[in-house]
C-alpha cells in the first residue's frame, strides 16, 4: 500500500505561454513531476498562474493542456486532494476541472487562506492579491471578478479572446521594464510581501508558514521565530516547488530524470 504522507505545493507554471519555447517540453517537464509524486502525495496545492491563460465557457473550454490534465486526473483517481487557488492568468476557473476531476477551486476575497495541514497551520495565496496594492491592481481584480464583465467577455467569440490575451501576455513579457527598473520593482513587491507577513505573522501567530506564489522567484526566510515565508519559484526557469512531511516545509528543485 502506498504510503501518502507528504503535501505538495506549486505554482507559476504558465503552462500553454507563447513565451516558452518549447510548450509541449514545458508541459511534460511538469507531468513527470506530478507522476513522480504519484506514490507518496495525499494533497497538492496549485498556487496560481498554473495555465497562462484560462476561460471557461459554459459549454467549451480551451484548447490543449491534455497530459497536464490527465496527470491531475491520476492523481485524483488515486485519491490525491487537489486544491487550485485562482492567479492573476487563471482566475476564470469555474466549474469544469471541478466536476470533471474533482479539484478544490479556491478565490479568496481577502487573497489567500488559512488552511491546517496535519495539525499545522497555514497561509495560502497566489500573491497577486497580496501586500500594498495599487489602484490600476484592484481595479483589475474587481474587473476580472465582475458577473457582469465576465458575461459580456463570454458572449465574444474565442477566436478573439484567446488571441488577444495570448498577445497581450507575451507581449508585457517579451517589451518588459528594463533591468534595472525591474530589478527595483521585484525589490519593493518582495518588501511589500515580507511587510504582510510580518504584519499577519504577529495578528496570527498560530500560522506557520506563509506560503505564495506570483513574483517568480524561490525565497524561504524566517518571518518570526515561529514562522517562515516561503515563495514558490516558477516554472519558467526554476522548477521549484516545496514539500511538506507533516513537520517541515522544504522549498526544492525537481530533478529531471534525462534517461
Amino acid at each position: 500500500m502506498d504510503a501518502r504522507t507528504r503535501t505538495y505545493f506549486i505554482s507559476d507554471l504558465h503552462l500553454g505561454s507563447h513565451c516558452v519555447a518549447d510548450r509541449r517540453g514545458h508541459e511534460r517537464a511538469v507531468v513527470d513531476f506530478l507522476r513522480s509524486i504519484r506514490h507518496d502525495a495525499k494533497a497538492l496545492y496549485l498556487l496560481g498562474d498554473v495555465l497562462d491563460y484560462w476561460y471557461e465557457y459554459r459549454t467549451v473550454v480551451p484548447r490543449g493542456y491534455v497530459r497536464f490534465f490527465g496527470a491531475l486526473a491520476e492523481l485524483a483517481d488515486a485519491g490525491v486532494a487537489i486544491y487550485w487557488i485562482v492567479g492573476n492568468h487563471d482566475v476564470w476557473l469555474f466549474d469544469y476541472l471541478r466536476d470533471e476531476i474533482g479539484i478544490t477551486v479556491l478565490d479568496p476575497k481577502t487573497g489567500g487562506v488559512e488552511m491546517n495541514i496535519d495539525g499545522t497551520d497555514f497561509f495560502l495565496a497566489h500573491g497577486d492579491g497580496i501586500g500594498r496594492l495599487t489602484p490600476g491592481v484592484r481595479a483589475m481584480r474587481a474587473v476580472f471578478r465582475s458577473k457582469i464583465c465576465q458575461t459580456l467577455y463570454a458572449s465574444v467569440h474565442p477566436r478573439w479572446t484567446v488571441g488577444l490575451a495570448n498577445m497581450l501576455s507575451s507581449g508585457s513579457r517579451r517589451h518588459g521594464l528594463r533591468e534595472e527598473v525591474a530589478e527595483r520593482t521585484r525589490s519593493m513587491a518582495l518588501a511589500s510581501m515580507r511587510e504582510f507577513a510580518s504584519e499577519y505573522s504577529s495578528s496570527h501567530p498560530e500560522v506557520r508558514y506563509i506560503v505564495m506564489g506570483h513574483h517568480h522567484v524561490a525565497l524561504d526566510e524566517a518571518v518570526s521565530t515561529g514562522c517562515r515565508m516561503v515563495i514558490l519559484g516558477d516554472w519558467i526557469s526554476l522548477e521549484t516547488y516545496a514539500v511538506f512531511d507533516g513537520k517541515k516545509l522544504e522549498l526544492k528543485h525537481f530533478e529531471r530524470d534525462t534517461q
